[in-house]
């Protein structure tokens, strides 16, 4: 645990805060960990990863800023200066508002497929899957239409997320994380984010659209937006551009 919050580390020099979205309220373990490690690979040569995730147990009410909280008290108390963060999707989200809320923890800033509010479908999907936790049924087929907009596509990945929520059957900390996604919307506030910022984004992302993203992009002082053509939420992360594009920016002081 770092002060509380469950962690994966990897590699060697300064470190370099990854937040990502995972069902479970720990450190990622088998299919998991192998998709953390392929994506964080690539920095672990010149920093040591440290993925964080949420504790187990938050109250279903929590907000964004109360995720931002958890998560800003642990890094204070882990590390002595400000840290670089990279950050997608939903843990895009938590870490705009780590930025937003606590400036003095943040180093530089990299975010892929996130924004400052959920766009519609991203949205629809998430409350899809809200649904079936109440149901108890398994939600994660609920996430099929944000990731292909193919028909076909979205039939056989329903089945293959079906079988993913094998072998878990409390959604519970899913659930409080997603329910405080739905409640995000940091629109009013990015020009609070003052640490240099990067966002990655996929052209066709339907969880965060590309317009909200340029938003984002826009409100934050001397932010940039680098778009890949054609891409979409999940392709943006293991793009070959993605590393090298993140590198460069963390390298630039």
């Amino acid at each position: 645990m770092l002060n509380g919050l469950p962690y994966l580390a990897a590699g060697e020099g300064p470190p370099l805060v990854v937040l990502l979205y995972t069902p479970q309220a720990a450190a990622p373990t088998g299919l998991a960990r192998w998709s953390t490690m392929r994506l964080i690979r690539p920095f672990t040569g010149r920093f040591t990863c440290y993925v964080v995730n949420r504790p187990p147990g938050l109250p279903p009410d929590t907000t964004m800023a109360g995720l931002a909280a958890v998560y800003a008290r642990g890094l204070a108390a882990a590390f002595d200066a400000p840290v670089d963060v990279l950050a997608g999707s939903t843990g895009g989200a938590i870490a705009l508002q780590l930025a937003a809320d606590h400036p003095g923890l943040v180093g530089r800033l990299v975010l892929a497929g996130t924004a400052c509010t959920l766009g519609p479908e991203g949205r629809r999907a998430q409350r899809a899957y809200l649904d079936r936790v109440r149901d108890g049924s398994r939600p994660s087929p609920a996430l099929a239409d944000i990731v292909t907009e193919s028909v076909i596509g979205r039939r056989m990945l329903r089945a293959l997320l079906w079988l993913s929520d094998t072998g878990q059957r409390d959604f519970t900390d899913a659930a409080t994380v997603l329910n405080a996604e739905d409640g995000f919307d940091l629109r009013g506030r990015l020009s609070d984010i003052k640490a240099p910022t990067l966002l990655v984004h996929g052209e066709h992302d339907l969880v965060y659209p590309l317009a909200l993203a340029r938003e984002t992009a826009d409100g934050i002082p001397g932010a940039r937006l680098i778009v890949y053509p054609g891409l979409s939420h999940n392709a943006t992360f293991t793009d070959r551009r993605f590393a090298s594009d993140t590198l460069a920016f963390l390298a630039a002081r």
